[in-house]
């Protein structure tokens, strides 16, 4: 047998050990899904919502208000951006987990709380990180994150909240992770009174309510309604879904400039400190429910018809709109038996 030969046969047996190790793991059964009680003293809730829709700008001051009122809260941002702490600590970056351990592993060092962890008046937080673009995966990178944190002994931390901030835009298995893994108790979206905002928060109830059909136990707590400017879609989305409002922020420059220059507004002495205070005992309080997730239509007609084109008729096209000048007949490409 000559050394290619033996090369070829090496190379076979092994994709045969491969494939049967798959086959093997792919017929081992799955192991069901939890349906106990939850026993968990520390609230672990997740935020999601479209991207720019201000959910790091409402989790900041949420935290910021809970842990002045004497409770012990982590902030985690889970959005490739890494930017839910900004606002927290004035507009400087944090080391996320992502990097940290990228570096400490070519080290040969081990991840401490203190190289990912950081605090202010009293909320402790952090970011798990993305990579750039083209370079990851995002979804990839919260797994990652979230089995180094494990590593940490997130489990055994002993806080009353732990804060996740989701991008809801994005649907691959990653950001889906508290939800489908029952990671959390209870879900809120934030949103606003335009549509693409009210689709994201509707995909999300549509995910809570996918894995509570397969047994999870994760359910939606309500909605916040960010840059509230009155019209009514967002409140009459929650209202059509099952969830309650928790606080509607309005559409205020004051806000609007504070927020951009990294300035927590969540203060119990300051302007929007009672709305805050509002909004902490809402999230503390409101129990996980069952959404009843709303139809495209259904979604659309949520808003006035010239606004959101329902009024369009979709025309077909032809092939001498494709093809610009002549159309050409093309023979079927169905087979066509003789009769017998």
């Amino acid at each position: 047998m000559t050394a290619a030969t033996d090369n070829r046969t090496t190379g076979t047996t092994t994709i045969k050990i491969f494939d049967q190790r798959l086959r093997d793991e792919a017929a081992a059964p799955v192991a069901p899904v939890s349906t106990s009680e939850v026993t968990k003293t520390t609230q672990i809730i997740a935020i999601y919502g479209k991207g720019g829709i201000g959910k790091s700008f409402t989790l900041a001051n949420l935290s910021y208000m809970m842990a002045q009122q004497g409770k012990k809260v982590l902030l985690i941002g889970c959005d490739p951006k890494s930017d839910t702490t900004s606002l927290l600590f004035g507009g400087k970056a944090c080391p996320t987990i992502i990097e940290t351990s990228s570096r400490k592993k070519l080290a040969g060092e081990p991840v401490a709380i203190g190289d990912v962890c950081f605090k202010r008046d009293g909320v402790f937080a952090m970011e798990l990180g993305g990579p750039e673009v083209g370079r990851g995966c995002g979804g990839r990178g919260i797994i990652h994150g979230f089995e180094t944190l494990e590593k940490l002994g997130f489990h055994e931390w002993g806080f009353d909240y732990v804060l996740l901030d989701f991008l809801g835009d994005v649907v691959c298995g990653g950001f889906g992770l508290p939800i489908a893994r029952d990671m959390c108790q209870k879900v809120i979206v934030v949103g606003s009174n335009d549509l693409q905002s009210l689709y994201v928060a509707n995909n999300v109830c549509s995910a809570v309510e996918y894995f509570r059909k397969l047994g999870g136990n994760v359910g939606v707590a309500g909605m916040v309604i960010n840059k509230d400017d009155g019209t009514g879609e967002a409140s009459a989305f929650a209202e059509a879904v099952g969830i309650p409002v928790l606080a509607a922020i309005p559409a205020n420059e004051d806000i609007r400039r504070k927020s951009a220059s990294y300035e927590i507004i969540g203060r119990p002495e300051g302007q929007w400190g009672s709305l805050f205070a509002s909004l902490a005992t809402n999230v503390a309080e409101a129990p996980p429910v069952r959404p009843t997730p709303l139809t495209q239509d259904g979604l659309l007609g949520l808003f006035a018809a010239d606004v959101t084109g329902r009024d369009v008729v979709l025309e077909p096209a032809t092939e001498f709109d494709m093809c610009g000048k002549t159309e050409t007949k093309r023979e079927s490409l169905e087979v066509v038996y003789d009769a017998v």
